[in-house]
């Protein structure tokens, strides 16, 4: 690869638009779920299975529960995603806590059960 090709290709890297949003981790067996946020929903999904898998996860319950029950009885899921902004450098972080607070709430009114890690940061 040349020299052009490969400032092209960082370019185009740093300009890639991470998708940002809500997410849960399910619990299918109890039907206990844990929701955040994050700016780049692939990474913290990613980051959340690495941590449950090497037993490391700051929520000591859901690792509890993962440990008990294995990877097979949990879900990953993506609630919402926010929409591209048409500033490149637009900070999503209280957009995000608007929407993960409403997403807390709405999974309070129906009556799921929430892991604990769930509303730190709202």
């Amino acid at each position: 690869m040349d020299e052009v090709d490969r400032r092209a290709r960082l370019r185009e890297y740093k300009e890639t638009v991470l998708p940002a949003g809500i997410f849960r981790v399910r619990n299918t067996v109890s039907g206990r779920s844990l929701v955040g946020s994050s700016v780049d929903l692939a990474g913290v999904l990613n980051r959340v299975r690495f941590q449950l898998k090497n037993g490391s996860h700051p929520d000591k319950e859901l690792q509890a529960d993962w440990n008990a029950l294995g990877a097979d009885a949990f879900a990953f899921e993506v609630l919402d995603l926010l929409g591209p902004t048409a500033d490149p450098v637009a900070d999503l972080r209280e957009d995000l806590r608007v929407l993960h607070g409403m997403w807390l709430e709405k999974l309070a009114a129906s009556g799921d059960p929430l892991y604990r890690q769930s509303t730190r940061g709202t």
